[in-house]
C-alpha cells in the first residue's frame, strides 16, 4: 500500500495552498499586463463581453509559462521561510533530517510539474496562441463604436471626416453639420454643409444612413473636365439629402487556419518538420547560388566542377584560356585613349552593381527563410526551457528561503521580484540574441538555465550546510583581507552562560598572553629588518599562529562574563592573521634566491615589511587591551566582593 509519510504531508499541506495562491496571483499580474498594452485594441469598438472574457482566458492559457515559474519561486520561499521563521525548520533538523530530505517530496512534485508544463507547452499552448491572436488581429480589423463628439473632426468612418458643433443626445439630432467626402479620391472631393441632420446604423450593421436638412453641397468634377487649366464643380441646395455610407461595425472572426500554419500554432513533431522542410529548402537554394557563383567568372569559362559541355566548347574554352594568358591586361588598358578607359571602367562598375544588387537580393531571400527558421528553433527550445526553470526555480527558492528564515509577504515577495526581473532580462536577451541570428538558437535559449543553475546549487550547498550567506560580516572580513586590512573581532553577549568567567584566572591568562607578546616583540625587534635578512628568515609563522590560539583562547573563556563593558573590550583584541609576505620565502635556499631577484624581491620587500609593521603595532595593542582588561575585572572583582559583603 502506498503511503506518504506524516512529515512529507506536512511540507505539501505547507506548500501547495501556497502555491496556488501565488499562481493565480502571479497569473493576475502578467494578465494585466496583458491587457495595459493591448487595451488600445479592445476599447471604444463596442466588442461584447462573451468574445472580451474568450480573449482573456486564452491569454490568462498563453500567460501561464511566464507565471509558472514565479509562482513556484515565490511559493517555495515563503514555505521554507515560513518553516524557519516559526523553528520548525530547525526542530526537523534537530531530529536528524536534512534539508534535502525536507525538499524531497517538493522535487518529485515539481518533477510532474515540470513534466505536465511540457505536455502543456506542447499541446495546449500552440492552440491558445492561435485563438488569442486570432482574436487580437480579428479585433484590430474592426471598425470602432460609432460615437461622434461635439466641435472635433471625427474621422473613423473610412474615406470620411465628419464635423458636428452640437448634438442633442436625447433625439440624436446634430446641429451645424460639416461633411468631407474624400471617399472618391482627394481631386473628387465633396463638401456638404447642413443646418442638422441625423445619422443611423441599418439593420445589417454595414451602413450608415445619414440624413440632412437645409444645407448646400460642393464637388469637384474633375472626372468631366473638358481642359486642363479648368476643373468644373457641382453645387447643390437642398432641404432634405440621404446618404448611404458604407461603415461594417460587425464583429468578424478571423479563419483559425493562418495562425496554425505559423510557428506559435505548432507542436514539437511539426516543428520539426517544418525545421526539417525549410532547412532542405534554404540548402537547396544555397546549392543553387554556389553554383552560380561557380560559373560567374571574368570569361565565363564552362570548364567549371558539376559542369558538362561538349568536346568542342571545351577545347575552345581552353583556347580563350590559353590567349587570355597571352594578353596584358594592363598594357591593353593603357594603350586605349580617355574615353575608351572611361567606357572600360562605366562598364566594369555597372557589371559589379549588377552582381551586387543580384546577390543582395538573394542574401535578403535567404535571410527570411533563415529567420523564419530561427522562429520555428525557437518555439521548439521553449517547450524544454519553461520545464527546466520550474526545477531551478525551486532550487533557488527553497534555499533562500531556508537562509532568510522569514515568511510572509515581505521578504520573500521582494527576493522573488528581484529574481524573477534578472531571470526575465536575461532570458530575454538570449532570445533576442538567437531570434536575430547573433548567437546559435539553443546558446540563446537556454542562456538563462545556464546562468541560473550555478546559483541555485550553490545556494542549495549554503544552506545544506547552514552557512552564514547573508551575514555581512563574512563579506566585510572577506574585503578587509582583500585589501589588506584588518579583520574586526565580534563578541556579542551570552544569553545563556553554562560556566561562568572566573575574573582572577582571566587576569592570570591576560598576563601570560602579555608575556608572550613582550617574548614575540622582543625576538623579532622593534625596527624594520633589513633586506637581506627579511628574504632569508622574515618572521616565523608558527610563532604568530601560536599567539592567534592564545589571544582566541583568552576571548572564549572571558565572553562567558556577563558583564556588557567587558565583552565590548574584547572586541578591542586585533584578529591576527597569517599572511605569507610575513615570510615568503619557505626555506633559506630559496631566500637567497628571492634576494637575487632584486627587483622583485624590492617590491616584496617593501609590502611585506609594512605587513610586519602592522602586525608589530596589533601585538603592542594586545598589550595595551591586555592592561585594560585587567583593570575593568579587578573593578568588577571589586564590585563583586562589596556586595557580597554588603549583603
Amino acid at each position: 500500500m502506498f503511503y506518504i509519510k506524516r512529515l512529507y504531508r506536512f511540507i505539501l499541506k505547507s506548500f501547495l495552498p501556497l502555491f496556488l495562491m501565488t499562481f493565480f496571483i502571479c497569473l493576475f499580474i502578467v494578465l494585466m499586463q496583458f491587457l495595459w498594452r493591448y487595451v488600445d485594441e479592445m476599447v471604444g469598438k463596442g466588442l461584447e463581453m462573451s468574445v472580451l472574457a474568450e480573449l482573456f482566458f486564452y491569454a490568462a492559457v498563453t500567460m501561464v509559462p511566464m507565471a509558472l515559474p514565479l509562482a513556484i519561486l515565490l511559493a517555495s520561499l515563503m514555505t521554507f521561510g515560513n518553516l524557519g521563521e516559526r523553528l520548525e525548520l530547525l526542530a526537523i533538523k534537530a531530529a536528524g533530517i536534512s534539508l534535502l530530505q525536507i525538499m524531497r517530496p517538493l522535487v518529485i512534485f515539481l518533477i510532474f510539474v515540470a513534466i505536465g508544463a511540457f505536455f502543456f507547452q506542447n499541446n495546449v499552448l500552440p492552440k491558445s496562441q492561435v485563438k488569442m491572436w486570432t482574436l487580437l488581429y480579428s479585433m484590430r480589423q474592426k471598425s470602432p463604436e460609432l460615437d461622434i463628439p461635439e466641435g472635433v473632426f471625427y474621422d473613423q468612418i473610412s474615406g470620411y471626416n465628419l464635423y458636428v458643433k452640437k448634438k442633442d443626445h436625447k433625439t440624436g439630432m446634430l446641429y451645424d453639420v460639416m461633411i468631407y467626402d474624400m471617399s472618391a479620391g482627394f481631386d473628387n472631393a465633396m463638401i456638404i454643409l447642413a443646418d442638422s441632420g441625423k445619422l443611423k446604423m441599418t439593420d445589417d450593421k454595414e451602413h450608415l444612413f445619414l440624413t440632412l436638412y437645409s444645407g448646400e453641397s460642393f464637388e469637384n468634377l474633375r472626372d468631366q473636365r473638358t481642359s486642363t487649366s479648368n476643373i468644373p464643380y457641382r453645387r447643390e441646395t437642398f432641404s432634405l439629402k440621404e446618404i448611404m455610407i458604407a461603415f461594417d461595425a460587425n464583429f468578424n472572426r478571423m479563419d483559425d487556419g493562418i495562425m496554425q500554419n505559423q510557428y506559435i500554432g505548432k507542436d514539437l513533431a511539426a516543428l520539426q518538420s517544418s525545421i526539417d522542410s525549410m532547412t532542405y529548402r534554404v540548402d537547396s537554394i544555397g546549392n543553387n547560388y554556389a553554383n552560380s557563383l561557380k560559373v560567374s567568372g571574368y570569361f565565363a569559362l564552362y570548364d567549371r566542377p558539376g559542369m558538362h559541355v561538349s568536346k568542342e566548347d571545351s577545347i575552345r574554352e581552353q583556347k580563350a584560356v590559353a590567349e587570355a594568358a597571352e594578353l596584358n591586361l594592363d598594357s591593353l588598358f593603357d594603350g586605349g585613349s580617355l574615353q575608351r578607359k572611361q567606357l572600360y571602367l562605366d562598364r566594369a562598375v555597372a557589371r559589379a552593381g549588377r552582381y551586387k544588387s543580384d546577390y543582395e537580393f538573394r542574401s535578403y531571400t535567404m535571410g527570411d527563410e533563415n529567420k523564419v527558421i530561427r522562429r520555428h528553433q525557437i518555439e521548439m527550445y521553449k517547450k524544454f526551457t519553461l520545464s527546466f526553470a520550474c526545477i531551478i526555480f525551486f532550487f533557488i527558492g527553497a534555499p533562500l528561503g531556508a537562509i532568510i528564515r522569514k515568511g510572509g509577504l515581505g521578504m520573500p515577495v521582494v527576493v522573488s521580484v528581484f529574481m524573477f526581473i534578472f531571470y526575465y532580462i536575461i532570458d530575454n536577451s538570449g532570445y533576442k540574441l538567437a531570434r536575430d541570428g547573433r548567437w546559435e538558437v539553443w546558446e540563446g535559449m537556454w542562456l538563462s538555465s545556464a546562468v541560473l543553475l550555478p546559483l541555485g546549487i550553490f545556494l542549495t550547498y549554503k544552506a545544506v550546510k547552514d552557512s552564514a550567506v547573508f551575514n555581512p560580516d563574512v563579506y566585510i572580513n572577506f574585503f578587509r583581507k582583500l585589501i589588506g586590512r584588518q579583520e574586526l573581532r565580534k563578541v556579542v553577549l551570552k544569553e545563556v552562560i553554562i560556566e561562568d568567567m572566573n575574573p582572577m584566572e582571566a587576569i592570570e591568562r591576560a598576563h601570560c598572553l602579555s608575556d608572550s607578546c613582550q617574548r614575540f616583540l622582543d625576538k623579532v625587534g622593534r625596527k624594520r629588518q633589513s633586506y637581506w635578512k627579511y628574504c632569508l628568515y622574515g618572521y616565523n609563522k608558527s610563532d604568530i599562529i601560536a599567539l592567534g590560539n592564545q589571544i582566541n583562547e583568552l576571548v572564549d573563556y572571558v565572553s562567558n562574563s556577563h558583564s556588557q563593558m567587558v565583552i565590548s573590550k574584547l572586541m578591542d583584541y586585533p584578529v591576527l592573521r597569517n599572511l605569507w609576505v610575513y615570510r615568503p620565502a619557505p626555506s633559506v635556499k630559496w631566500g637567497y634566491v628571492l634576494a637575487a631577484l632584486f627587483p622583485i624581491g624590492l617590491l616584496l620587500y617593501w609590502i611585506g615589511s609594512r605587513q610586519q609593521r602592522l602586525l608589530r603595532n596589533e601585538v603592542e595593542a594586545i598589550v595595551h587591551t591586555n592592561e585594560e582588561l585587567c583593570v575593568q575585572l579587578e573593578k568588577e572583582e571589586s564590585d563583586r566582593i562589596e556586595e557580597n559583603k554588603t549583603v
